[in-house]
């Protein structure tokens, strides 16, 4: 029973995730059709674009890619990459967008690709996500409020990913409150150890903001004859979104700083405390020692040797003398 092939779900099967993918007709007045990839498509209207979404590890979506786009950009489409980039050629572009993958825990930042190929009347998206889950695509089936162009479409993707990642960064946010709550109880060892994890969390989140902002704003300068002025501003604001993003996680870089700061300021408080303590214990204990040596040695001529009570008044009198040593030193405002 094992070895029998298990069929794949409906749902992948239908958003595209299995075979050839799937097709969505927009028709540019916020409408789309939801078609299987190789069977009878309708044509585009005249102000809509086309929609191909496919697995970029399924092997039939990758034999369609060569067909459709040639070896060279099939391959870049399905290729794996570590940061987001722009690439322009001619009046095409290739895109490259990083998110934060579905239910994603806070200290799990695993981020998965997708790309993007646009030109005029068509978008093609190769990614292991499932592309339209991640658009929304039922409710802009029954709000008919889809994208109305491919730039459109690009910049609600980039909304969406800023959108997967505010929840993650609220999250670092209220991990450091807590980091600066032990501080005030003076739980440093754990505040700190706590702070490097924060950190590295942090510079995860640099990796993925910042080259999509780029990404954004390299697509809205360049001169691609199928982008309006309209669609400039539709990346404008999704840039922005990210760029806001980015901001803030500066911000919160910049307060870590301080918290590290701080740790090492208590640190070398305790420190400073310890070190006076001991400083105070030797100058106590410096002319006790002296006294008692100088009446323990093994030479006549010791005062009061011969006097059973003796013993006894040295002590006392090296007590006052330590009393009186730390008052002292607290007068001066030493301990």
């Amino acid at each position: 029973m094992d070895d029998i092939p298990r069929e794949p779900p409906a749902r992948a099967l239908r958003n595209g995730m299995v075979g050839v993918g799937a097709v969505l007709v927009f028709d540019g007045k916020g409408g789309v059709t939801r078609h299987q990839n190789g069977g009878d498509v309708p044509p585009v209207p005249p102000k809509g674009f086309k929609l191909v979404a496919g697995n970029s590890r399924s092997p039939e979506f990758k034999v369609w890619l060569r067909d459709e786009l040639g070896a060279f950009n099939a391959d870049l489409l399905t290729a794996p990459s570590t940061r987001a980039r722009c690439t322009v050629m001619e009046d095409k572009a290739l895109v490259m967008l990083r998110v934060v993958r579905p239910s994603a825990a806070p200290d799990d930042l695993g981020r998965q690709l997708l790309t993007l190929w646009l030109e005029k009347g068509r978008v093609i998206i190769a990614s292991e996500l499932n592309i339209l889950d991640f658009l929304g695509l039922t409710r802009w089936e029954q709000s008919n409020y889809a994208p109305v162009s491919p730039a459109d479409l690009v910049a609600r993707l980039g909304l969406r990913a800023a959108d997967r990642l505010e929840p993650l960064l609220e999250n670092l946010s209220d991990r450091l409150d807590e980091i600066e709550e032990k501080l005030i109880v003076r739980n440093t060892a754990k505040a700190q150890d706590n702070l490097e994890h924060l950190r590295r969390t942090m510079i995860n989140f640099r990796r993925l903001v910042w080259p999509q902002r780029d990404v954004l704003n390299t697509l809205e300068i360049e001169d691609l004859s199928f982008f309006t002025e309209k669609d400039r501003l539709r990346l404008r604001e999704a840039s922005m979104r990210s760029s806001r993003i980015g901001d803030e996680l500066q911000a919160l870089s910049e307060r870590a700083v301080l918290v590290r700061e701080q740790i090492i300021d208590d640190r070398a408080e305790q420190m400073n405390r310890t070190m006076l303590i001991l400083a105070a214990v030797t100058v106590v204990f410096m002319p006790l020692t002296l006294i008692t040596g100088a009446l323990g040695m093994n030479v006549s001529g010791i005062p009061f040797s011969d006097n059973p009570h003796s013993f006894w008044t040295v002590c006392v009198g090296l007590l006052i003398l330590a009393l009186g040593l730390v008052w002292w030193m607290r007068g001066r405002r030493w301990l």
